[in-house]
């Protein structure tokens, strides 16, 4: 028979003295990881805050990119797929505050539906063959993506071969995360999109705001973002980030591997690229 409770709630019986003292001490520890700002709305709040502080991309006056340039790893999107960016992908249990505020490593990336400049999203060209910053960047030329410095802790965008430890975790395709060493593993390198004049452009400046293929170093494998896996972050549903090399029937590399190195307007009318699809959405809409 189940036990009725035939008191009101203010008459004290049972374990009441116990039950007072119990949620004192609720309330007390309540009150202390508030004041010390360790509550997960208080941790989710200093995340987003610091994470989505706005940055101001490079401004390439010769429409060419160079080293130390901050720029935006953009895909256009597909059928499946939206414009998409590059974006840390890192949540309350990755932060540390010793020394300072900061990402943990390794971290995670995803690529974000949102294309707004911060330093979620901002990564900076840094050379790895001894090249001078503010020399141009070439095609098949080794170099390094950067987050930025202070709260993301100037991670380097790594990756390395699957194994079944290690590997993405929708498609368990070759993984691509953010680490603190600037070894081989983080090396890339910038091919043209086009296979027939791959030959062609080798060793010319690469532009900025163009269609190219971001190639791992070490594998090979090209930078692709997956439609079709979704991770449910801190940020909202986002596409999962992986190193693979997605080809069609002519054996050429498909759209998800497509990336646009997004940087500033010099007129100061925000992102070139976005200022370029505007016309091709009006254009739709009128068709």
């Amino acid at each position: 028979m189940a036990c009725k409770r035939i008191f009101r709630p203010k008459v004290k019986t049972g374990n009441w003295n116990e039950d007072l003292v119990l949620e004192e001490e609720t309330m007390k520890h309540y009150f202390e990881k508030k004041e010390k700002g360790e509550l997960l709305i208080q941790k989710v709040d200093f995340l987003k805050r610091n994470i989505l502080e706005p940055v101001n991309l490079s401004v390439p006056n010769d429409g060419q990119l160079r080293f130390g340039d901050v720029v935006m790893l953009v895909n256009v999107g597909g059928e499946n797929r939206q414009l998409s960016a590059v974006a840390i992908n890192a949540d309350v249990n990755s932060l540390t505050k010793t020394p300072s505020p900061g990402i943990q490593t390794p971290c995670g990336v995803s690529a974000a539906r949102g294309v707004q400049p911060c330093i979620r999203t901002a990564f900076i060209i840094t050379s790895v063959d001894g090249s001078s910053e503010g020399s141009n960047l070439h095609f098949d030329q080794s170099f390094a993506l950067r987050t930025t410095g202070g709260f993301a802790r100037g991670l380097y965008l790594t990756s390395d071969l699957q194994s079944f430890q290690k590997c993405a975790k929708k498609s368990g395709l070759q993984e691509v995360y953010l680490d603190n060493s600037t070894c081989f593993l983080s090396w890339w390198r910038i091919v043209h999109f086009d296979p027939q004049e791959r030959l062609e452009y080798e060793g010319l400046p690469v532009p900025a705001n163009e269609k190219v293929l971001i190639m791992h170093c070490k594998t090979n494998q090209a930078l692709a973002v997956l439609g079709d896996q979704l991770l449910w972050t801190a940020y909202g549903k986002e596409y999962e980030v992986t190193a693979h090399t997605f080809l069609d029937s002519h054996k050429a590399e498909q759209d998800v591997n497509h990336w646009i190195l997004c940087t500033s307007d010099p007129a100061g009318d925000g992102l070139v690229l976005l200022r370029r699809l505007q016309p091709a959405a009006s254009d739709q809409q009128l068709t």
